[in-house]
């Protein structure tokens, strides 16, 4: 994936500041982890330039193949094994062991090893980086041991805070980090840059899907979403089609239902869809059932990550949906 060119800016801007945490915040999809790695990637290369990183060097290469031993990267288990990062040694033997799942929080031990880290010696002697993302998935026991190293921060070290929902974060965290809200790009150039990594028509419409978010549109596709079948989806869940949403998991097929929802609440309320064309919607929905079903949608996001059973939870949210979409029109009292 090339480097989008919002973000490149954003890089340049960035690497010469001072001070040794940084907190990247904005709405997810616009980049925090992927900005936050290339100014760790910047500040460890061995032959900087203007740009970042020189992508040449021994550090570059250390980094892209995740053993760069100057980076400590702070993030939940999940995230690390979606993201090609090695778990600790004990961590990935209790979970190859089934002892325990991969965790969605960042892990006390976790922080302790990054503590750790902070205090040795730069191995290379660029100094060190400390990245940890999503910031917000530290419990309180794990944000309390950050903020005291952030508060007395040892040798050459520098933190970078990715947040995809910062208000989460512990107040005096924040005010110990420099703030740098994330650019939202313009949607010419969002769908020029995601152009060049998929079919024209696929990138119009994942990038209307995603909200004008054009990293969420990029993961989507890479998942195998196209645009047929984003565009589709309205259509199959009136016919209680299973299938339409039995790819993804049950928070991300709750979430794509609430995008139809949310649209057909706008169009029924005179105003332009966000995430669909009109054309994909279905016609004539009460408003009064929409809002009971948003109502239900919103609950169950509450636990969608819990560990159902995925394929039973897809044929309850479809056959809710369906009940929702042929809701009929109420009639008009009769008079006597």
């Amino acid at each position: 994936m090339s480097l989008p060119p919002w973000i490149a800016a954003q890089l340049q801007a960035l690497v010469p500041q001072p001070g040794h945490a940084l907190l990247l915040q904005g709405p997810s999809g616009l980049g925090q982890y992927t900005l936050g790695l290339e100014l760790a990637r910047a500040w460890l290369c061995e032959a900087p330039q203007a740009q970042g990183a020189c992508g040449q060097c021994a550090s570059c290469h250390a980094i892209a193949v995740r053993t760069h031993a100057d980076l400590c990267v702070l993030m939940p288990e999940t995230a690390m094994m979606a993201l090609g990062w090695p778990l600790s040694e004990k961590a990935q033997q209790d979970i190859d062991d089934k002892k325990r799942k991969p965790s969605k929080e960042i892990r006390v031990d976790a922080l302790r090893d990054a503590v750790e880290f902070a205090q040795r010696t730069s191995a290379r002697g660029r100094g060190k980086v400390v990245l940890v993302y999503p910031a917000e998935r530290m419990n309180t026991i794990a944000a309390n041991g950050l903020l005291k190293t952030l508060e007395e921060p040892v040798g050459e070290v520098r933190f970078v805070l990715a947040s995809e929902a910062a208000h989460q974060l512990l107040p005096t965290i924040r005010s110990r980090c420099l703030s740098h809200t994330l650019a939202w790009p313009t949607p010419q150039e969002a769908q020029a840059w995601l152009s060049d990594q998929m079919p024209a028509e696929d990138a119009q419409v994942l990038l209307r899907a995603a909200g004008g978010r054009p990293e969420e549109a990029w993961r989507w596709a890479q998942a195998g979403l196209t645009a047929r079948q984003w565009s589709a989806l309205p259509q199959a869940l009136a016919r209680g089609e299973v299938a339409a949403v039995a790819d993804w998991s049950p928070a991300q097929a709750v979430d794509a239902l609430q995008k139809v929802c949310h649209d057909l609440l706008v169009v029924g309320a005179g105003g332009e869809p966000r995430f669909f064309a009109q054309a994909d919607l279905p016609v004539a929905v009460p408003l009064v059932p929409l809002a009971a079903w948003w109502r239900e949608l919103a609950d169950t996001l509450r636990t969608a990550e819990h560990p159902f059973n995925p394929g039973l939870m897809h044929e309850a949210l479809v056959s809710r949906a369906r009940v929702a979409l042929h809701s009929s029109r109420p009639q008009p009292a009769r008079r006597p």
